[in-house]
């Protein structure tokens, strides 16, 4: 049975995600105002006696439900554009990851001017010497440094995949023969789960995807260990 923790947003790990919940949470609240105020009407045209019939027309009401609509259209408008400017926008990336997506696995590739790694990450189901989330985790998972702005680069290898992790707010389709990008900024260091959210095929929700946010002296003792 659901609780009431489980109905919310994920936590929130990056500041795109922190202003997509706040802008969820304003839809909402005009959404309610909005169903009162026509639900309040309504009752009150089925139960109030006083109607004029003689009315035909009123071009004051009927100015003031076309304006109305368009200044609640502005209020979600405006917040809207420019949580899609932020969500695009991408300024200055210390760390660029390209990520491939195949059947059925993911893979990630390092590529700066300093370093370059590429790996394979596959799922791992649990078992009784590690107690992993069933379906999520993986064997590889991709390590980044926390608090630093990183470029993703989100393409596809053989069918549509989608390369999304929620508790960061990020999500981009990988097609084949097309590169899309998105950034992110993790404000706390920790481990962020998400899955293919494209029906690429009959195994697309074993596509589990962990990203590890570690410090940045962590980060660069894991680098320093890899066979680059």
């Amino acid at each position: 049975m659901l609780t009431w923790g489980q109905l919310n947003l994920q936590e929130a790990n990056s500041v795109v995600i922190e202003i997509i919940n706040y802008f969820h949470d304003y839809i909402i609240m005009l959404l309610i105002l909005i169903i009162f105020f026509v639900s309040y009407l309504f009752i009150y045209l089925l139960v109030s006696t006083k109607l004029d019939k003689y009315t035909v027309d009123s071009h004051f009401l009927e100015a003031i439900w076309t304006v109305l609509p368009i200044v609640i259209l502005l209020f979600i408008a405006v917040p809207s554009l420019y949580l899609l400017y932020l969500i695009e926008e991408v300024s200055n990336p210390v760390l660029s990851v390209k990520v491939i997506g195949h059947q059925w696995y993911w893979e990630y590739e390092y590529i700066n001017s300093w370093f370059n790694y590429s790996f394979d990450s596959y799922i791992v189901y649990s078992n009784s010497s590690s107690p992993l989330f069933y379906t999520l985790d993986v064997d590889n998972r991709l390590v980044l440094p926390s608090n630093l702005n990183i470029l993703f680069l989100v393409t596809s290898a053989d069918v549509l995949h989608s390369w999304t992790v929620p508790t960061l707010g990020i999500k981009a389709d990988a097609c084949p023969g097309r590169l899309n990008y998105l950034s992110s900024f993790s404000v706390n260091s920790g481990v962020f789960y998400g899955q293919c959210s494209e029906i690429c095929g009959s195994n697309h929700r074993f596509m589990p995807i962990v990203l590890e946010f570690v410090p940045m002296s962590y980060y660069l003792d894991y680098i320093s260990s890899l066979d680059v």
